[in-house]
């Protein structure tokens, strides 16, 4: 048997690289405790009770990323809005990353990409830029509808089904809109089959389902520009064994050459496109004000609001 004393040592050996491992992972993370904070509120999930903060860095714990907090306090949770600039007190228990209190202390800013939609502040990102044809043969281009409010989906006429159902909803949508916004809101329906979707076979497909060609444009071109295009709007896109298309159903809203929301089909129904769609109808285009001070969040991203959940070709309800 070893002496204690050399049982002791050689424990003390061993545990040495353990113990300076531990202390440089607290040393670089930071330890439980709660810290000054300061960052862009981007999403807020009431449900979840959680907020989503693009956040600079967080001396002694992390550094500038975007990330979810939990908001235990339902005072707290309910005072957060997208778009606030906040300095708050950001709790690490050790497992999770809360915010116990904030104070806003400005708007993010417009050279970041956000935006107004009605009292909200969202982040938007720039249109795709295109040229097309249209149902009629027409070439057109994003600047031609830069003057309006814009509303994009992705279909394809030979779709089995849920195509047909999303544009005969949005032709019920096209058809509530108050007649003094009508001018000023129009309809762009992207091909996703444009070897297949010729302008003759768009109007028809269109037509077939009432559309109002003056303010719906049904666009089509070379399949590499269509395939391109699609990429860059987001929407996924996958041709099966049996020629159909999965794709994701999902709504854009423009104004202002910026994605300024995403919506479901679900929204078109409920009225909540259509009020989104008059809203920024009736709000004059905005400018960048004059001397504000940008903001020394991270702003790592200049896509849309995140809160908006797409559905997939097969699953756009009846």
């Amino acid at each position: 048997m070893k002496p204690a004393g050399l049982v002791s040592s050689a424990i003390a050996v061993l545990m040495a690289p353990i113990l300076l491992l531990v202390l440089g992972c607290s040393d670089e993370e930071g330890g439980p405790g709660v810290y000054p904070a300061r960052g862009i509120v981007e999403d807020v999930d009431v449900e979840r009770a959680q907020v989503l903060i693009d956040h600079e860095d967080v001396p002694g714990l992390m550094p500038a990323m975007t990330m979810n907090f939990a908001v235990p306090d339902e005072e707290v949770l309910n005072g957060l809005a997208t778009g606030q600039v906040i300095e708050f007190d950001m709790r690490f228990t050790g497992r999770s990353y809360e915010v116990e209190s904030f104070e806003v202390v400005g708007e993010a800013p417009f050279e970041e990409g956000w935006r107004r939609l009605g009292d909200a502040l969202v982040r938007t990102s720039p249109v795709p830029a295109f040229e097309l044809t249209d149902q009629a043969g027409r070439r057109v281009s994003d600047a031609d509808f830069a003057d309006r409010v814009a509303l994009v989906d992705f279909v394809y006429t030979e779709c089995p089904g849920p195509c047909p159902i999303q544009t005969t909803s949005l032709v019920a949508l096209q058809r509530s809109i108050p007649e003094a916004l009508r001018e000023r809101i129009h309809f762009l329906s992207f091909s996703l089959d444009p070897e297949v979707d010729t302008p003759d076979v768009l109007r028809r497909y269109a037509t077939e389902r009432g559309a109002d060609l003056d303010r719906w444009s049904f666009l089509t071109g070379e399949r590499p520009a269509m395939e391109a295009l699609v990429r860059k709007w987001g929407v996924g896109s996958l041709r099966k064994p049996d020629g159909t298309i999965d794709h994701t159903l999902i709504l854009f809203v423009v104004k202002g050459g910026r994605v300024m929301e995403r919506y479901t089909l679900e929204d078109a129904r409920s009225g909540v496109l259509l009020d989104a769609l008059s809203t920024l109808a009736e709000t004059p285009a905005e400018a960048p004000p004059s001397g504000a001070a940008k903001s020394t969040a991270t702003g790592t991203s200049a896509a849309p609001a995140a809160g908006t959940h797409a559905g997939h070709h097969g699953t756009p309800g009846s």
